[in-house]
């Protein structure tokens, strides 16, 4: 049975964001059953956890058959094996791995950096001139992004694939702003993701620890 590291605890801001859902997604739309082990940060900083996740983050993954970290190359391991997330057709395939690092390349860099301004930075001097210089690029990949979707319910041929899970969860960052809310096209996408049976099933496993193990 896969295991897949995460949080036990995080602060309200972060719940619903770490990384560990994308693979937990993942796993839920391919039908996979997983256990998930569970960290405090003090963990993530021994030389055994070191030694599976150099950066001392989550995920970490592991399978009987590979020991893996980055959410991403774990999603795209866990979707080629997978119908549901990867197509058979080359060329499908091959573009559901390009939107795949163009989620994690071309669009979370902007959105973690807009989202490090304001949830930890935005009191400091600094972010005055800079957050506004953020925005703009966040905007401009969005507007792109919106662009490239058109009319279609996915990013590759209509179908939902492992890019969508990248792409939706790369989107969720910007939660505590308006501004996915003025690319109608991109807000519909995102609550389309978010309304599947898998999403909700990884997103309520991920939740169930950060209540039980809540500071007193």
């Amino acid at each position: 049975m896969p295991t897949v590291t995460a949080f036990k605890w995080v602060p309200p801001f972060a719940e619903g964001l770490v990384r560990d859902l994308r693979v937990r997604w993942a796993l839920e739309e391919t039908g996979l059953a997983y256990e998930d082990r569970l960290l405090g940060f003090e963990d993530t900083a021994t030389p055994e956890y070191r030694a599976w996740q150099p950066f001392g983050q989550v995920p970490a993954y592991r399978d009987g058959t590979v020991e893996m970290f980055e959410s991403g190359a774990i999603v795209l391991w866990i979707a080629q094996s997978s119908d549901q997330l990867m197509p058979a057709d080359p060329a499908d395939r091959a573009m559901v791995m390009t939107w795949m690092f163009a989620a994690l390349n071309s669009v979370e860099p902007s959105v973690s950096e807009l989202s490090g301004i304001d949830l930890f930075h935005a009191d400091e001097a600094w972010t005055r001139e800079r957050r506004p210089q953020v925005e703009a690029r966040v905007r401009q990949r969005l507007s792109a992004l919106q662009t490239a979707l058109g009319d279609r319910p996915w990013l590759v041929e209509g179908r939902f694939s492992a890019a969508d899970i990248l792409m939706t969860h790369v989107l969720r960052a910007l939660r505590h702003t308006d501004i996915v809310a003025d690319y109608p096209a991109l807000a519909a996408y995102v609550a389309r993701a978010e309304a599947r049976p898998a999403f909700q099933r990884a997103l309520a496993d991920q939740m169930k620890p950060f209540r039980e193990h809540a500071p007193a």
